[in-house]
């Protein structure tokens, strides 16, 4: 699972004329149903692949559990990568008396929970692949709706405050969740069942808090054509050099961070863990991993606007994780492994708290910034598919060894690449890629909704 927080610049100034009209939510309801809906989505979406499935495929599959996690996860990535501006499209074009963006929270979360009790019932391989995905389908076009409900409703002057509140989400309701099934160690029946009801509880609170006034889509007329889909998923990075760039850093640094869905398996395989004995260390990683960058996003990021540098955070944050990565590959003791979680913790926090905003400075056109942030979402989602898929060729090559150094070397790889970016106020300078925009559609003008969070 991959976590994308979003910066105040990033919402579009047509949500405070929304927020202005009649039928909006209350600002403290909106901000209210918004922590329902994604804490219980990031609790669907985060301990699963942290723990649960790990212990579950174990028992499933014995020896091989490494390669069909690797299998499961990667494929529920690219089911998310799919979802996430479908849903977008879907939430823009629903017509239900219900409601466009409630409807799609409502069937995301209870269709999600419904996926996660389906687990229980699960024997064979084939069948956990198949419920999740439909589960990170669903989970991500709840996703999809409640960004979509950020951009209609909140007003430009509290667009910081529910930012950070969807940021704390992001971090926090993760780890109660794991709190919650460590407590239940040892039934693993129960603990999906909290996460089940975590998600349906979530999204049935969320949409009794959110009005969805109606409004009508800017986002064409009539039905969604095969192409104009397609179109969403792609940016030329060779007419758009320095947004191509930037989403070669995204997509590379978070690499680094997918790591973490591979701890219950370091502990088992390394250091000898029984399965009935690894959730109460999972939960100390992942809190180790969120809280700095939950910290580190914040921090970071009022750095980054106090020196008005970008680069800098992104290129320290690359080469952060990467030595965390490295540290991890040859760690032979349990502090060492909580050291270098930390470090990858504190490296993707510098990185987030400025990698959203020196996106948003290279965006081509304002009025197809829903569009170019879908593709920017695929460079965040596609590591969660991606590192799944290449761990078995390198544990199978070097063990975890080899998985983490590929990883730090990817970390690395994106630190360096971000050096062919401008940095603020260098923008037009030859020495680096050209952002190319439109001279009469400045970024500040009001851009098209944002399709997703993935």
């Amino acid at each position: 699972m991959t976590i994308i927080l979003t910066t105040n610049a990033a919402l579009p100034e047509a949500a405070a004329t929304s927020a202005a009209t009649g039928g909006a939510t209350p600002f403290g309801r909106l901000v209210g149903a918004l922590i329902a809906s994604y804490g219980g989505a990031f609790i669907t979406q985060v301990v699963p692949p942290s723990l649960l499935l790990a212990i579950h495929l174990t028992a499933i599959t014995g020896s091989g559990a490494t390669a069909a996690f690797s299998l499961v996860i990667g494929l529920g990535g690219l089911f998310a990568l799919i979802a996430n501006p479908l849903g977008g499209r879907l939430s823009d074009r629903t017509a239900a008396r219900f409601g466009r963006r409630r409807t799609w929270i409502l069937t995301g979360g209870l269709g999600g929970g419904l996926g996660i009790l389906a687990l229980i019932f699960t024997t064979q391989l084939w069948q956990v692949i198949v419920v999740w995905c439909i589960v990170q389908t669903l989970v991500n076009f709840q996703f999809a709706a409640g960004a979509a409900a950020v951009v209609d409703q909140i007003p430009s002057d509290k667009r910081g405050s529910t930012s950070g509140a969807i940021g704390f989400v992001a971090a926090a309701a993760p780890i109660l969740g794991m709190v919650a099934v460590s407590a239940a160690s040892g039934n693993l029946t129960l603990q999906w069942t909290i996460v089940g009801v975590a998600a349906s509880v979530g999204a049935v609170v969320a949409v009794f808090l959110l009005r969805d006034p109606q409004h009508v889509s800017t986002d064409g007329k009539g039905s969604l054509s095969a192409r104009e889909l397609l179109g969403s998923f792609w940016l030329s990075p060779w007419r758009h050099p320095a947004f191509g760039w930037a989403w070669l850093v995204r997509f590379l640094v978070t690499c680094t961070f997918a790591s973490g869905t591979y701890n219950a398996f370091l502990l088992i395989d390394r250091f000898g863990f029984a399965t009935k004995d690894v959730a109460p260390v999972v939960l100390q990683l992942t809190l180790v991993s969120i809280v700095p960058v939950a910290v580190g996003c914040f921090l970071f990021g009022y750095l980054s606007d106090r020196v008005r540098r970008q680069k800098p955070f992104v290129f320290g944050g690359g080469v952060a994780s990467a030595a965390g990565l490295l540290l991890l590959a040859f760690a032979t003791t349990l502090p060492a492994v909580f050291i270098a979680t930390g470090c990858i913790g504190i490296g993707y926090g510098m990185f987030l708290a400025t990698d959203f905003a020196l996106c948003l400075r290279v965006l081509p056109n304002a009025d197809t910034v829903g569009k170019d942030f879908a593709v920017l979402s695929m460079a965040s989602a596609l590591p969660a598919s991606f590192v799944p898929f290449i761990a078995p060729l390198l544990l199978n090559l070097g063990g975890f060894t080899a998985f983490y150094v590929a990883l730090a070397a990817l970390g690395l790889a994106g630190a360096v690449a971000v050096m062919r970016i401008p940095e603020v106020g260098q923008e037009g300078d030859p020495r680096f890629a050209p952002i190319t925009r439109n001279p009469q559609l400045p970024l500040s003008a009001a851009p098209a909704p944002i399709e997703g969070i993935v």
